[in-house]
């Protein structure tokens, strides 16, 4: 039973932060900016939340561009929608891709932690929280460069977790601070936003999948990290998708439509979601680990177990790696002429 994902307050890990990353339904940590300070303060943190749990599922936002939580001692990652734009021609872009997603992916890997949430699938359309997050807004350079930048991934050991189903790139409105409504038709969906993602399932390309919190009313009225019509119809039975589903972060503004942190934890279970995020939010995260909070009872592997199979095993010295030494160099030049 681990179905939560939660995170930390500082830069070292606090009794009572041991003692909840114990709680047998806790199987993830997300780490963001502010539990970061250099590399040998991250590893120590690191190698603290290990001997609580060593098995335990430790992820980060590492996409690059604005969303990038550790810059100094990482390499800046360029925000991908900038590598079409200086690149000469798609195969090129689609040749630094892979080099941009090994590098965010060994970069992370050599310092211990498992994932980053990565590949963003979403078209750069009207949102305002996608835009240069997003390859393009063709849907078919979206999933080709999106293939290119797991390639690289998987070669560093880590999976891919595609996000965000089944696309936030064409409603305008931020799902941080706002509920997001997005009225078109399953049909046009399908034809656009859902391209990318139902490329690279049936390429086998992605591990994992993190839902929008986004309502598409006209096929159903919960936001789609809490309908069971696109987390079990859609995604599992007509895309045939069976890896990983994980929730976006449940204190977010477009999850309160759900009710309280429990009520929001229990829905996106039940939906689907093999684990919830809770995030920013300590007392939330006390909340659902009450020993009153009664959680879903389902039978399934753990996440960990279901994502790490490809993950290095060895430690890796980068700074004697010459992929790594190109890649830096790729994302130095994309950056600079942006």
């Amino acid at each position: 039973m681990s179905y939560l994902m939660m995170d930390l307050q500082g830069l070292a890990l606090s009794p009572l932060e041991a003692e909840q990353l114990a709680h047998p339904a806790v199987g993830g940590l997300i780490l963001f900016s502010r539990n970061y300070q250099d590399r040998s303060q991250l590893a120590q943190l690191i190698a603290s939340v290990r001997r609580c749990r060593p098995e335990i599922l430790i992820a980060v936002d590492q996409e690059g561009g604005r969303v990038q939580r550790f810059r100094e001692g990482f390499t800046a990652i360029p925000a991908m929608g900038s590598v079409l734009r200086v690149a000469k021609d798609p195969q090129q872009a689609c040749d630094w891709a892979r080099e941009l997603g090994f590098l965010m992916a060994i970069e992370l890997v050599s310092i211990d932690i498992d994932l980053s949430f990565a590949p963003v699938l979403d078209l750069n359309g009207i949102s305002e929280v996608i835009g240069s997050r997003s390859f393009s807004d063709d849907p078919a350079m979206v999933a080709r460069l999106a293939e290119s930048f797991i390639d690289g991934m998987q070669s560093a050991g880590m999976a891919a977790v595609g996000k965000h189903f089944p696309g936030h790139g064409s409603v305008a409105a931020d799902s941080h601070i706002a509920m997001p409504v997005d009225e078109r038709s399953a049909d046009a969906i399908r034809a656009h936003d859902l391209i990318p993602f139902q490329s690279l399932m049936r390429k086998d390309k992605l591990q994992g999948v993190m839902p929008a919190h986004v309502i598409y009313p006209q096929v159903d009225k919960q936001p789609a990290g809490f309908s069971r019509i696109w987390l079990q119809q859609i995604l599992k039975q007509e895309l045939e998708f069976n890896g990983v589903i994980f929730s976006d972060d449940l204190g977010m503004k477009g999850a309160t439509v759900a009710g309280d942190y429990r009520a929001r934890v229990n829905a996106a279970l039940t939906a689907g979601c093999d684990m919830a995020l809770l995030c920013n939010d300590p007392a939330g995260v006390a909340s659902v680990l009450d020993p009153e909070f009664l959680w879903p009872a389902f039978s399934q592997p753990s996440v960990a177990t279901r994502l790490l199979a490809n993950k290095a095993q060895v430690a890796i010295a980068l700074e004697q790696d010459k992929r790594w030494h190109d890649a830096v160099a790729i994302a130095q030049h994309i950056v600079s002429n942006v």
